[in-house]
């Protein structure tokens, strides 16, 4: 496995892969890896020739400085999980070398943008496409894997690449998105980099979070989605320590509100909640249908 740090050696890392006509699977990560994000990698290196896994805390997708100065940063444990799995090559490029000068592209996809985490985190969306358009430009993988516990995420991407298809990028012509399930603890908890801040109890009532939203989906089966929604609420909310700070049921393609169970072939929930005192905020979501 190779350790890159420049934009220039990717590219000519992925070029001489092209001239072999080797496949390359993307996966874009923030570190602080877990079972997750090697089930992702698992994935590409089934699927493709060469991985390309790229290690870079964003900030350009932070809307609180102190959370991306909280974000963990494990490097070394990284790069160690990433070989052991299979990764061909780490990008892990400073800010400098992937900003060298202030990115002040607008992307805008309302409502899968705006709504939920566009809503509560002003900014975020565009900073997340506007380091994914970057990677998806300096690599051009034929396929790029994301985590589908960022529900709203893998929505917004979509979206942005099929913006870039319409403009004539080859690249989103070619590439093809591959979501990934949800992988959990024991305790039903959804694998986060975030999981690691949590103190011991913390950590002991987050399971809580999975616990009210699987029992929402028989709930489901007899009553509205504004008693599902608030069933969810209550439930999390009263346990100590627990805060929902929002609950949608959505349209699962459009992230569009929905009003009744018949209003989506596809429905899903999406939940963020704040665990403890600091507060870590945790994102988790379920299908309904």
């Amino acid at each position: 496995m190779e350790i890159i740090n420049s934009v220039k050696e990717l590219k000519a890392k992925v070029s001489a892969l092209r001239s072999d006509n080797k496949t390359v699977g993307l996966v874009p990560t923030m570190g602080a890896l877990h079972a997750g994000h090697a089930s992702l990698v698992s994935q590409s290196v089934k699927e493709n020739d060469a991985t390309i896994v790229s290690v870079f805390v964003n900030p350009t997708q932070f809307n609180d400085k102190n959370d991306l100065a909280a974000y963990p940063r494990t490097m070394d444990a990284d790069c160690a999980l990433l070989e052991s799995i299979g990764a061909d090559y780490v990008f892990a490029p400073t800010v400098e070398e992937v900003y060298p000068e202030p990115d002040t592209r607008i992307f805008s996809y309302p409502p899968t943008d705006t709504v939920m985490e566009g809503a509560f985190r002003p900014g975020h969306f565009n900073g997340v496409c506007q380091i994914v358009s970057k990677l998806f430009m300096f690599v051009e993988p034929d396929h790029s894997y994301f985590g589908e516990k960022d529900f709203q995420q893998i929505a917004v991407i979509s979206a942005m690449v099929a913006d870039y298809q319409t403009q004539g990028a080859e690249w989103a012509k070619r590439m093809k998105i591959r979501p990934c399930p949800i992988i959990r603890e024991e305790d039903g908890l959804a694998l986060s980099s975030r999981n690691t801040l949590l103190a011991a109890n913390e950590r002991a009532i987050a399971p809580n979070i999975y616990k009210a939203l699987k029992g929402s989906i028989d709930y489901s089966r007899t009553h509205t989605i504004d008693e599902t929604k608030q069933y969810v609420i209550n439930q999390i909310d009263a346990v100590d320590g627990l805060e929902v700070q929002y609950y949608d049921i959505v349209n699962a393609g459009t992230l569009a509100s929905v009003t009744t169970w018949d209003d989506a072939e596809h429905i899903q929930g999406c939940i963020t909640v704040f665990c403890g005192a600091t507060p870590i905020r945790l994102i988790d979501n379920i299908n309904y249908k």
